[in-house]
């Protein structure tokens, strides 16, 4: 070989690999664009609007948004609470000293037991949900009986949550994560999403996750474990999908509320404080899953059903903390075991079919069935002393003898059967651009209590009509205007256990309650963003403690308010989650309702930095105003902000994309008591302290 040849040899193969590293670059590049892309947090505007199926929010005459599994992956939260916190219109609070949460919804509370799974009530986790198996979940503000009928647990007038269970999409994946969380917490998750046979008509999604350990609030240990599957099949006109899932949460040494026993409001401990028992936990389980069918009759019909069901266990020593002295911090702590099994099933089937070209009418006919059994009993451990700022620990006490049914297999103590039957139309005029929409479901409530000792308590079984008109207005390009009324039946609330304020009729169910909503808004998009603005007014029977000592209805709520929501891209790479919420909850000729707070907001930011390829910042704030502890409207607690800061940076590892996150909630280690809302108006929520969380996630 010359001179030349071996030259020319050197050039083409420098050559050669100039290109292939050059390529490696470009794929890398195409790698991280696309990771960070699909990291992007997001907000749905719509969702499942019930029996009118899944519709864009500017179809509709109520307010919905979807977060995401992209929030839930980049934000980690524990709980579905954690993901809430996003949203404007809601705050989290926890229920009587266990590990319960409660979410606050224009004023009124939604319990767990009436977050909607798939669309169904009842089927879902009760108590604590964890977020990881979830590709969405839906918000939809006001009143929602028509929609979704009665919820079981008489919650949810201000505002209905659905979670939707992930499922496989177009794109094959397996992704593996690993995390740690302040102050020992460590965790892993394996998500599975795959598509196959003819057409990939098939789709199988599996996700499982596992974390346990000490968290940020000192002694206070969490463990957490969950497994889902979902199949689906899509042929033609058929489509069906069955979901199974596990869910096992234990929580010890959880921080309780504490009730005040004196007339002003406690300093608040140290952020990190913990003034719980070592021997407090509770721990839940859940089996639950459902099936979802739908066949296309026509190109403008469809024939849906679905059903699940849950089978659900939880036990705990729950504890409580009565602050007698607010300057020492002098305190009565309580604690009371209670075992609780639940079995319930629902199901709906139903038809929608729309017709017409010039004006059009979509039609929606259908039922629903709800079956629930709950078990549960409880005995009452003697009180002790403690102290709010230093907690010293103290022996499970002996039982006293208080005690409700048989704690080793406790009896029915409540059977409900919620039955309803649909029909409504949507008259769309001028293109779709007005939309009427009328609507009646008549909803029967059966609802029989059972006293602790076996002996028959009261019954109900009552029936209503309820009626839904709405209307949408689109003067505009992207720009929706609104109204709705509402009235819905309700189950009453069951009468708690709570271990400060015992009530003659705890564990038993008031009878069915009606209420009305009347809402007008607007929603519109600009440029990347879309923004919501409404007006509400709602009223129902009240709740509290009776002269006699009982749990009943008390007085005529009334609850109205403003809320504005915007989400989007402000500009390129730079996404803003936000919104307000102004809210006058009272009681009519009376006082205002304790635990609402005047106003809250929300603004939570993501920056892609365009000069650091896969880099993306992130930043939150979340305000909550000065809200009333007591009902007799002496308390007061002051507002307070949190500051939330974090990163995340993905990079090619060759083929493969990881992402790693960092996360510090309340960078400043604020000490602040973030709720009073309570049946008893007077128990406060101390705020999490500042957490540190971690994550690598590797997509395959």
């Amino acid at each position: 070989m010359n001179c030349t040849t071996r030259i020319s040899t050197l050039a083409i193969a420098m050559s050669l690999a100039a290109t292939a590293q050059a390529q490696e670059r470009n794929d890398a590049e195409v790698i991280v664009v696309t990771a960070q892309r699909d990291n992007a947090t997001e907000v749905v505007n719509g969702g499942n609007a019930g029996v009118l199926g899944n519709k864009p929010a500017e179809d509709l005459p109520f307010t919905i948004r979807s977060y995401d599994e992209s929030l839930i992956l980049n934000q980690q939260p524990q709980t579905l609470g954690d993901v809430l916190e996003n949203d404007p219109t809601i705050r989290t609070t926890y229920g009587f000293g266990n590990a319960a949460e409660q979410f606050v919804v224009r004023g009124f509370s939604l319990f767990g037991d009436d977050v909607g799974l798939n669309g169904l009530y009842g089927v879902g986790p009760r108590q604590l949900v964890a977020p990881e198996l979830f590709g969405s979940v839906q918000v939809l503000n006001g009143a929602s009986a028509f929609l979704n009928g009665a919820a079981p647990g008489g919650s949810g007038l201000g505002g209905n949550v659905n979670l939707i269970l992930k499922r496989a999409d177009r794109r094959d994946f397996i992704r593996a994560t690993v995390s740690a969380e302040e102050s020992a917490r460590l965790g892993g998750a394996v998500d599975i999403s795959r598509r196959f046979g003819t057409n990939a008509a098939w789709g199988l999604r599996i996700n499982g996750a596992y974390r346990d350990g000490e968290t940020s609030v000192d002694r206070e240990d969490r463990r957490t474990a969950v497994i889902g599957g979902a199949l689906d099949y899509t042929s033609g006109p058929f489509r069906a999908v069955l979901d199974l899932a596990y869910q096992e949460i234990r929580v010890d040494g959880l921080r309780p509320k504490v009730t005040l026993g004196t007339a002003t409001i406690p300093e608040v401990p140290k952020a990190d404080a913990n003034y719980s028992q070592d021997f407090t936990y509770s721990e839940l389980r859940d089996v639950f899953g459902t099936l979802n069918l739908e066949y296309d009759l026509a190109d403008n019909a469809l024939l849906y059903a679905r059903a699940g069901a849950r089978d659900g266990f939880e036990e705990g020593i729950y504890g409580g903390i009565t602050v007698n002295d607010s300057v020492t911090g002098e305190a009565t702590g309580s604690a009371l075991f209670v075992p609780a099994t639940t079995n319930n099933e629902a199901v709906e089937a139903g038809v929608r079919v729309k017709l017409g070209n010039a004006v059009t009418y979509e039609f929606n006919f259908g039922g629903n069935i709800n079956w629930q059994v709950f078990r549960t009993a409880y005995d009452f451990l003697p009180g002790y002393d403690t102290n709010l700022y230093d907690a010293p620990q103290v022996p499970l006490p002996s039982s006293t003898g208080f005690v409700g049914g048989d704690v080793e297999d406790p009896n029915p103590t409540a059977r409900t059967t919620l039955w309803s039957a649909f029909a409504s139309d949507t008259i769309g005029l001028l293109k779709d651009r007005i939309l009427v929409t009328g609507g009646l479901r008549l909803q029967t409530i059966r609802q029989e209590n059972i006293n602790y000792d076996g002996t028959d308590g009261p019954f109900y079984d009552e029936s209503a009509v309820t009626p839904v008109a709405g209307i949408v207005v689109k003067p505009f390009e992207r720009l929706s205007l609104y109204g709705n009324r509402i009235e819905a039946l309700q189950s009453g609330p069951i009468a708690p256990n709570d271990l400060e304020n015992p009530v003659t009729n705890a564990g038993q169910a008031l009878a069915p309650r009606r209420s009305v909503q009347y809402e007008v808004g607007g929603k519109l998009g600009l440029g990347g963003m879309f923004l919501t603005l409404g007006a509400y007014t709602v009223e129902r029977p009240g709740e509290g403690i009776l002269p006699d000592g009982s749990f009943g209805y008390l007085g005529v709520q009334r609850h109205q308010g403003l809320e504005f929501t915007a989400n989007g891209e402000l500009a390129p790479g730079l996404r803003l989650i936000g919104g307000a919420a102004l809210t006058d909850a009272e009681f009519v000729g009376g006082n205002e309702v304790a635990g609402v707070p005047e106003y809250t907001a929300n603004a939570n930011v993501e920056w892609d930095l365009g000069f650091v390829p896969g880099a993306t910042l992130t930043g939150r704030m979340v305000h909550t105003g000065p809200q009333w502890v007591d009902a007799a409207n002496t308390l007061e607690l002051d507002s307070w902000t949190r500051f939330d800061l974090g990163a995340r940076y993905v990079f090619a590892a060759g083929t493969t994309p990881v992402t790693l996150r960092l996360s510090v909630d309340n960078v400043a280690n604020e000490q602040y008591w973030a709720s009073a809302f309570d049946v008893f108006s007077s128990a406060l929520l101390q705020g999490t302290p500042r957490t540190i969380k971690a994550s690598v996630s590797a997509g395959f």
